[in-house]
């Protein structure tokens, strides 16, 4: 499979795994996205949170946009579970159209990102999305962790990625107007 193939199912994993995780947590109060809990960031709102700010950050980086450290300095936090869940959307939707758009030739694109006081990170395409894939999936554990203390069963989220898993997430693909062939490039394999 190329690379960039990949890449483009990653970033729809991304947004399954997202759109799972915000439908389970809808149960939850504001109070209790807010609620202390055990984990790297305090909450999941701030676990949440944290996501969205570090994918705006690299997605920006990657369309090329300037001032990506100030806009990291800037983020504000959303308050609750259904702004962030939209904000989170928007993001991961910018994500799959760069994503969508990649070949071979952009997969070893330079990618500049800013890191303050005038310094400047450059690593390919792939090396970010790739970055960027594990820090989503990392933090995104996290949140299901936390979840555990909740009234909340856990969603499970590692269906996506498997074309021969299209019935564990045929609900969710149809719920984001998305077909097998769309997303993993031909018909599904039968388990």
């Amino acid at each position: 499979m190329p690379l960039q193939h990949h890449l483009r199912i990653q970033a729809h994993a991304n947004r399954l795994a997202n759109h799972r995780l915000h439908g389970a947590m809808s149960a939850l109060s504001r109070d209790e996205f807010q609620a202390p809990r055990t984990g790297f960031f305090p909450s999941l709102a701030a676990t949440l949170n944290h996501v969205l700010a570090v994918d705006q950050y690299y997605i920006g980086a990657l369309y090329g946009q300037a001032g990506g450290a100030l806009a990291w300095d800037r983020f504000v936090p959303a308050d609750d579970l259904a702004s962030l869940a939209e904000r989170q959307r928007l993001s991961d939707e910018r994500l799959i159209a760069f994503c969508d758009a990649l070949d071979e030739a952009g997969c070893d694109a330079d990618v500049a990102m800013e890191r303050g006081e005038g310094r400047v990170q450059h690593d390919r395409v792939a090396h970010v999305l790739a970055h960027l894939f594990m820090h989503q999936t990392h933090h995104r554990g996290q949140a299901h962790a936390m979840l555990s203390g909740t009234a909340v069963q856990p969603p499970q989220l590692d269906e996506f990625l498997m074309p021969s898993e299209s019935h564990l997430r045929s609900a969710d693909m149809a719920a984001l107007g998305w077909s097998e062939a769309e997303v993993y490039g031909g018909p599904a394999l039968r388990p």
